[in-house]
């Protein structure tokens, strides 16, 4: 279910970046950053210079949005203002795929982190009802992503692959596969990766991130975009486009960020793990 006009290996559009990207446009452009990604919530409403920069570069390359503060799992009203301000902003840029989190982040206020939501039944019918009403206003599917966590609700009802199976099939949306959050999650609640995949709606699936983290002291992994991506991680990459095909995928740096050279090294990576899932062109019968 790849989104109209994203296809490939993907950067996250950060504000540190720009100055090489502008240099990078009078230069050497590199050739495996297909798209880009960016947080609305950033940007929307922007003016002045940030404004400027922003449509010079979504005039030139195509962006995908990556929510951060919808609260879909939450127990406030949705954020239907934030939504219609989100619409508008994808509209003026021509952006064509939306994605957030399956979580929630907010009660009286925002709570600036992503936690995770009751695997029970109505859980499922409370999300589902704010997803299929976030499509309304956007006029369009979203794709939800499986989120790292590092405790469990209580009271769960189903695993957690079967809560995300039965909320992407009561919203009818789609399925954001973040391979990142996969591994996070099974070394710190030790299951097997694999098998987890293996129990999402992959047939959903319209896009992937991937990312670095960060290990504790005490061996738990934290989900932090501030690092290399580890080996094990490019493995189930691997793993995933063998069950999805090379939908798009984004390489997400939040902290610690590189110089766009070295980034560029991680996303020609995916964009080379990617042709490995290529069809061959078809021969032409002589």
């Amino acid at each position: 279910m790849k989104p109209a006009g994203i296809s490939g290996a993907g950067l996250g559009f950060r504000r540190e970046l720009i100055p090489d990207l502008k240099a990078a446009q009078l230069g050497a452009w590199p050739a495996a950053v297909s798209f880009f990604e960016l947080a609305p919530e950033n940007w929307a409403g922007m003016g002045g210079r940030s404004a400027k920069d922003l449509r010079a570069f979504t005039e030139a390359h195509p962006f995908v949005c990556h929510g951060l503060s919808l609260d879909l799992g939450g127990p406030r009203p949705l954020d239907e203002a934030l939504l219609r301000r989100i619409r508008g902003f994808m509209r003026e840029h021509g952006i064509p795929l939306y994605t957030e989190h399956l979580s929630w982040c907010g009660d009286d206020g925002h709570l600036y982190d992503l936690l995770p939501i009751p695997c029970t039944g109505d859980a499922v019918k409370w999300v589902a009802s704010r997803i299929r009403r976030a499509q309304d206003i956007l006029e369009m599917r979203i794709g939800i992503e499986n989120a790292s966590y590092y405790v469990a609700p209580p009271g769960a009802e189903m695993s957690e692959g079967e809560f995300i199976r039965a909320v992407v099939e009561e919203a009818d949306c789609l399925l954001h596969l973040d391979v990142n959050n996969i591994y996070v999650n099974s070394r710190n609640f030790g299951f097997d990766p694999l098998e987890f995949m293996d129990a999402l709606p992959l047939e959903r699936t319209c896009y992937l991130h991937m990312a670095g983290h960060y290990v504790e002291p005490d061996g738990v992994l934290v989900d932090t975009h501030g690092a290399d991506v580890i080996d094990p991680v490019w493995a189930l990459l691997d793993a995933a486009y063998a069950r999805v095909g090379p939908l798009p995928t984004c390489l997400e740096r939040d902290f610690n960020i590189p110089p766009l050279a070295k980034l560029a090294g991680e996303v020609e990576r995916i964009a080379a793990v990617q042709m490995c899932y290529r069809a061959p062109p078809a021969r032409v019968a002589a």
